[in-house]
């Protein structure tokens, strides 16, 4: 059993809250509308509990660096 599943069953402060897709509009700073593209095109990670839709702050920090684009120094 790896630690993070440790963590989860007895409740630990290292749990991570969810948020829901207003929540994850707001930290990507996109209307929800946007957010629900991505979902449909499965271009963003997320889970889904029967009709709603949740993700891991966690997991957005992450695509949100494997999307950027680095900038170009100037000579």
């Amino acid at each position: 059993m790896t630690a993070a599943h440790s963590d989860r069953e007895t409740g630990s402060s290292n749990e991570r809250a969810l948020v829901d897709i207003d929540g994850a509009a707001h930290r990507l700073g996109v209307p929800v509308r946007h957010v629900r593209r991505l979902v449909a095109e499965r271009r963003i990670p997320y889970i889904k509990w029967g009709s709603r839709l949740h993700f891991d702050p966690v997991e957005l920090d992450d695509w949100i660096e494997a999307h950027r684009v680095p900038s170009i120094e100037a000579p």
